[in-house]
């Protein structure tokens, strides 16, 4: 038997380089340049943020992440930056948003939303994507935020002097997890004060209550709540399920038989599985690769 040969150091410097190749370090990006909407035309010197977490391999899609925080405050850790660090073991771009609070401004975070979709798929080149695996995702009042940005889109401002603004703010696919989805009963009403207001219009109420706004060109969804979710009621879910499955839009409801709200602190069987279903469920709809 031959001795086996030896590998050059620089052959074997090739063959092990892209175990070791790093992802890019996150990038905190203001969306707004200080020059922030607030609604009706009028603008204010106030900012909102994205964090861009790219993975070393980049599959091509990408998802915003939308915090919870009952639209009185953010959870970026387990809500944020934690998803996006789940989000890049499988190779997806995860980019957390920092949205302003409502304050009684109700379309303040909306805007915020369409702009992180607006400015990833601006740069879906630079950052190794395809701008048609876009998608957001959100928690409890950020799954409102999510499915909020999900049936209020539009294809863009082709005049805009700003090329961000000429780009599509349609998510394509969302994932929500214990969302907050209606501003009626069974809403979070902590949530709905924060945004809506105590005393909110009735029309604000059906605008922003988002199982009422789902038509034949929303974006696919997944859903996943706790049968156990006191402070917000599964219905939320089972709600826009319903409103999806009528348009014949693809969507897939996980109940969970255990996990309240936070799905036991972002930990356990529940938890793990919303994450599991939902990427098999994107690598069906062959937006990301199948493992």
């Amino acid at each position: 038997m031959q001795p086996m040969k030896r590998l050059s150091p620089i052959i074997l410097a090739i063959l092990i380089a892209p175990s070791l190749v790093a992802a890019p370090k996150p990038e905190r990006i203001a969306l707004w340049n200080n020059r922030a909407p607030i609604g009706e035309g009028e603008f204010k010197q106030e900012e909102a943020w994205v964090t861009v977490h790219r993975p070393a391999k980049a599959n091509g899609a990408a998802a915003i992440i939308c915090p919870g925080g009952g639209y009185g405050g953010l959870v970026k850790g387990a809500e944020g930056h934690g998803i996006a660090a789940w989000l890049n073991r499988r190779g997806i771009t995860g980019v957390v948003l920092e949205y302003r609070l409502p304050k009684g401004r109700s379309f303040v975070p909306l805007l915020d939303a369409q702009r992180a979709l607006r400015t990833v798929r601006f740069n879906a080149v630079k950052w190794s994507l395809k701008p048609d695996r876009i998608g957001i995702m959100g928690f409890s009042a950020g799954g409102h935020l999510a499915s909020t940005a999900g049936t209020h889109f539009d294809a863009g401002n082709p005049k805009a002097a700003d090329p961000v603004e000429r780009v599509s703010c349609r998510p394509d696919f969302m994932i929500l997890v214990y969302p907050v989805i209606t501003m009626g009963p069974g809403t979070h009403q902590g949530s709905k004060n924060n945004l809506l207001g105590r005393k909110a219009p009735p029309e604000l109420v059906e605008l922003f209550s988002n199982e009422k706004q789902v038509t034949d060109q929303t974006p696919p969804a997944f859903l996943a709540h706790a049968v156990d979710d006191r402070p917000v009621p599964p219905e939320n879910s089972r709600r826009f399920y319903a409103a999806l499955k009528s348009k014949n839009i693809p969507a897939v409801y996980l109940e969970l038989p255990t996990g309240g709200h936070g799905l036991n602190g972002y930990k356990g069987p529940s938890w793990d599985a919303w994450q599991s279903k939902s990427l098999l469920w994107l690598a069906q709809l062959n937006l990301i690769p199948k493992e």
